[in-house]
């Protein structure tokens, strides 16, 4: 094997692509970064010799497959949705794929097509998912294999602006994308507590948030994932009684993010018919009940909020109650919001973004009941070498590499909990200063 192809040269794909082009050199490997924004894949590619940029408009069936053909493994980092057409093509292109997104029902029912092929698609290869199944499924393995049993299995992830670069009332910036962030917890949250099914429906989630302790940092917000009971018997954990993975926030941002909820600014289901020709004023006027009062007065009423509440503290400070026009045209709410947060979210050239990570098991071993912290962090070095693209984009690249050496052969629709992948995934990562600190105590 000797090319790659990467589809997609966006906020995460900074480091796969220096890693990837570093193995290239190495190896005799040649890289294609192909991007609907040519320049941009071409700031990426950097003039390196392994490397070159390509233009692509992904849903030009026959360009998609004209890159493809010429590739042993393929790289995708478009929004989740796209990623079944690469898919569908590297059946029958008979190429390898690999994405950091979630495994989505129709992938998985490709795996037969994939197994019959010899294929392997990897899937959930980034930071979360990705090194949070790979750091959690190694401890679940060492715990069970002294003879413990897990009681509860907790894991948190956030992707985070630096405290020294915090500087905004929300306490957060965009460091990977912004679409994924305003649509973040749409559908019904699953988790199990105590051995029962609990499930918090949108509308309801950022009001429902817990307070966590981070080993050694502080305490954050965290509000849980869609589905935590998806990996109860992929971690082998099947009978256990308590499961969640959640995300985490700092202190306050969830009940602003509620309000945004609550007054329909996160709705992608329907356009606003000449949104363009609307300011934020008129907009958000226009989900609001008729009540007495300025716009201010009757949004603070309507979210049962003080006038001066960090709250509509931080919808001020987004401009929501001015008279400003809309950039988007026939937007939905959620793209309006997106287009608004890009401007006042956006990372500033020095600033630095943070990723943390931490596994709770609470097990019972030798008559003794434990729990075990598994703690992780990092920081960017600046807006473009950003911790997330570290650690969505290294695995990525590892496993790559490990694919193209011929290392990894197992066939398949999968995502990464064997122990031949986790182990020299996580092993190398190590190099990178990706390190868990770890903690255990009696309870």
């Amino acid at each position: 094997m000797k090319s790659i192809l990467i589809i997609g040269a966006g906020r995460s794909s900074t480091s796969l692509i220096q890693y990837v082009l570093a193995q290239a050199s190495e190896h005799g490997w040649t890289v294609t970064v192909a991007d609907a924004d040519p320049d941009l894949a071409s700031r990426k590619v950097a003039g390196h010799p392994s490397g070159r940029a390509a233009w692509l408009d992904v849903t030009k069936p026959n360009d998609r497959k004209d890159l493809i053909r010429r590739a042993d493994v393929v790289v995708s980092l478009l929004p989740a949705h796209l990623h079944i057409e690469v898919a569908h093509d590297c059946i029958k292109l008979k190429k390898h794929l690999i994405t950091a997104s979630y495994v989505s029902k129709e992938m998985y029912e490709l795996g037969d097509r994939v197994s019959e092929h010899s294929l392997i698609f990897m899937g959930e290869m980034g930071l979360d998912p990705g090194i949070d199944h790979m750091s959690a499924k190694k401890k679940i393995d060492e715990i069970i294999s002294q003879g413990g049993t897990i009681k509860s299995f907790r894991s948190y992830t956030g992707g985070l602006i630096a405290p020294e670069s915090d500087d905004n009332p929300w306490h957060y910036k965009f460091t990977w994308n912004p679409r994924n962030v305003v649509l973040a917890g749409q559908g019904t949250a699953q988790y199990l507590q105590d051995g029962k099914y609990k499930y918090i429906p949108y509308h309801q989630l950022f009001d429902r948030f817990d307070i966590v302790d981070i080993l050694d940092i502080g305490e954050y917000e965290v509000y849980p994932n869609r589905d935590s009971l998806l990996y109860r018997d992929i971690y082998g954990l099947t009978d256990i009684p308590n499961i969640v993975r959640g995300t985490l926030r700092y202190p306050g941002f969830c009940k602003a993010w509620s309000a945004l909820v609550k007054l329909g600014l996160t709705d992608h289901s329907f356009p606003i018919l000449q949104s363009s020709r609307l300011s934020y004023h008129e907009l958000i006027e226009a989900f609001l009940p008729d009540l007495q009062g300025t716009l201010k007065e009757r949004v603070a009423r309507f979210l049962d909020e003080d006038m001066d509440s960090p709250v509509m503290e931080k919808l001020q400070w987004l401009g929501l109650f001015s008279r400003r026009k809309i950039n988007i045209h026939q937007g939905t709410p959620a793209m309006i919001l997106e287009d608004l947060l890009l401007e006042k979210w956006e990372m500033k050239p020095d600033d630095n973004d943070m990723i943390l990570m931490q596994h709770e098991f609470e097990y019972e071993l030798g008559g003794q009941q434990y729990i075990s912290r598994s703690t992780l962090s990092m920081k960017g070095e600046d807006n473009q070498n950003t911790a997330m693209s570290k650690l969505v984009g290294l695995p990525l690249g590892i496993f790559v590499k490990l694919v193209m050496l011929g290392d990894i052969d197992t066939p398949g629709v999968q995502i990464p909990v064997d122990s031949k992948v986790y182990n020299p995934v996580l092993a190398e990562l190590a190099d990178y200063g990706v390190v868990f600190k770890e903690k255990d105590d009696l309870i």
